[in-house]
C-alpha cells in the first residue's frame, strides 16, 4: 500500500512540476459581445463577419468592425530554485552530531545484557504473616 501511494505521489508532483513550468496561450474570438470561438495553443478562427479590407488605399471605410480577437497567455515559471541556502559551521555542526548520536543511539540494544535474568531469590526460612499475626481475609 505505501509503494502504491508513493508512486501515485511521484506522478502527482511530476504533473504539477510540467504544469507550472509550461506555458500558453488561449486565443479568443468574439462577435459583438458574444463569445464565438475559443483556441487554445493556435489562433482562433473568425466567425466570418470580418470586415475586408479595402482595395484601394484612396478607400476609407468609416463603419467599425464588430469583431474582436483576444489572447490570454499564461507564462509559465521560467526559473526553478536550483540553489539551496547555505549553512552556517554552527548548524552544520548541530546536524553532525545529531546524526552520529542518533545513529549510535540504537547500537547494540539486542546485545544488552540483563543482569536480573540469573538472579535467585533468597529461600523463605520465616512465613511474616505468621510472625506478625497478619491475615487477608
Amino acid at each position: 500500500m505505501k509503494q502504491v501511494f508513493h508512486k501515485i505521489m511521484s506522478f502527482v508532483m511530476a504533473i504539477v512540476v510540467l504544469f507550472s513550468t509550461m506555458s500558453f496561450t488561449l486565443s479568443m474570438h468574439y462577435c459583438g459581445e458574444t463569445l464565438v470561438e475559443t483556441a487554445m495553443f493556435h489562433k482562433a478562427e473568425g466567425c466570418g463577419m470580418e470586415m475586408q479590407k479595402p482595395a484601394t488605399e484612396d478607400c476609407v471605410i468609416t463603419k467599425k468592425d464588430c469583431c474582436n480577437d483576444e489572447q490570454v497567455v499564461v507564462e509559465g515559471q521560467d526559473e526553478l530554485q536550483l540553489q539551496t541556502d547555505t549553512i552556517s559551521f554552527e548548524q552544520q555542526l548541530f546536524i553532525a552530531s545529531f546524526v552520529y548520536t542518533y545513529i549510535n543511539l540504537f547500537e547494540g540494544l539486542e546485545n544488552n545484557v540483563s543482569s536480573y535474568e540469573a538472579y535467585q531469590p533468597p529461600l523463605i526460612d520465616k512465613q511474616l504473616f505468621k510472625l506478625d499475626e497478619t491475615y487477608l481475609i
